[in-house]
């Protein structure tokens, strides 16, 4: 029990040490990087308790996912956040509004937590001793809440496809491909036969019709 205790207390430790190098951070480069080595600690935690397979996926989807695309959108997007900041203070009454319902939902839910004195043979019950964590969740997931599950699916896709649409932007400098009109093209027109003569090359009234 001293291993797995070790295990327990270096995990939690440098997991909840990374949680607060999030907020404290002020390069938000470090904070993701940070929240990555969270995931990790989190995800350890997880293996200990005996679901692996919640342990890979916070690695696979949140780590190798979502925290690397948090990471590569700030380097590619450069944001300017010293700009964001001055309108902190405007906008300091709302958050702090904000934040004292979060806190205060938070200590009643802290406050009228009661632990089930079954809960350990409840958790347990389920699982048959011939299935893996990892098989028992799936049958549990794709037959008493497949109806969740699908529903979750359809939210993400309506999520991305808000997302794609709310970025796009058609600027007119930039040249788009029309594949109708890419596919009906026909050899006479792209291409066009010009006879030079030797020593000349083509003159300027061409270059429109070569450029188009």
């Amino acid at each position: 029990m001293i291993l797995p205790a070790l295990f327990f207390y270096l995990f939690a430790g440098v997991c909840v040490a990374s949680a607060v190098m999030v907020i404290v951070s002020r390069n938000p480069v470090h904070s993701v990087l940070y929240l990555i080595l969270a995931f990790v600690n989190a995800s350890g935690l997880f293996v200990l308790m005996g679901a692996e397979f919640l342990g890979m996926m916070l690695i696979v989807v949140y780590v190798g996912a979502v925290a690397v695309l948090f990471l590569f959108v700030i380097m590619m997007l450069d944001v300017d956040f010293l700009e964001l900041r001055e309108g902190f203070i405007q906008y300091l009454p709302v958050g702090v509004v904000i934040g004292g319902i979060f806190l205060f939902e938070l200590l009643l839910t802290v406050g009228a937590w009661v632990i089930n004195p079954g809960i350990s043979k409840t958790i347990t019950a389920p699982i048959p001793a011939n299935v893996s964590n990892t098989e028992a969740l799936g049958l549990v997931l794709y037959t008493k809440y497949v109806h969740y599950f699908q529903l979750s699916g359809m939210v993400l896709l309506v999520a991305m496809i808000g997302a794609i649409v709310l970025t796009l932007r058609h600027k007119a400098s930039v040249k788009r491909q029309d594949i109708n009109v890419q596919n009906a093209r026909t050899p006479e027109m792209a291409m066009a036969m010009r006879k030079v003569a030797p020593g000349q090359g083509l003159q300027d009234t061409d270059a429109a019709e070569w450029v188009k």
